[in-house]
């Protein structure tokens, strides 16, 4: 799944880059949305994230891509990679500003782990 989002004043932090919290928050939404499209009807709950480092900073009125990609698939879990690219304004090609991966389980009605499929 690919999608977008572009940092606004809102989500920079006091040294005027993008908070790294919004950054995760995107992150961890996205490859929810790209799980819960690949298992519908199950509920999916974020389990891990890997080693969080971030590349490079992105600034106001940049355009972020997100390319999320389905890594490895268990009975209850799956991972899925996030790359994150921005594309600043005035740049003339995006550059990787941040890479990741995000494992959900799916649990039932109990909160207990359930198989996916």
């Amino acid at each position: 799944m690919e999608t977008y989002a572009v940092v606004r004043t809102e989500h920079l932090n006091h040294n005027g880059t993008l908070f790294g919290g919004q950054l995760l928050l995107w992150v961890d939404e996205y490859a929810w949305m790209a799980a819960s499209l690949d298992f519908p009807g199950k509920k999916l709950v974020t389990r891990a994230m890997d080693t969080v480092e971030f590349k490079y900073s992105a600034h106001s009125g940049s355009i972020l891509r997100f390319d999320i990609t389905q890594k490895l698939l268990g009975t209850t879990s799956v991972k899925y990679h996030v790359d994150v690219f921005a594309d600043e304004v005035g740049a003339s090609k995006e550059k990787i500003i941040f890479s990741n991966c995000v494992t959900f389980v799916a649990v039932g009605k109990d909160g207990k782990k359930t198989p996916l499929k």
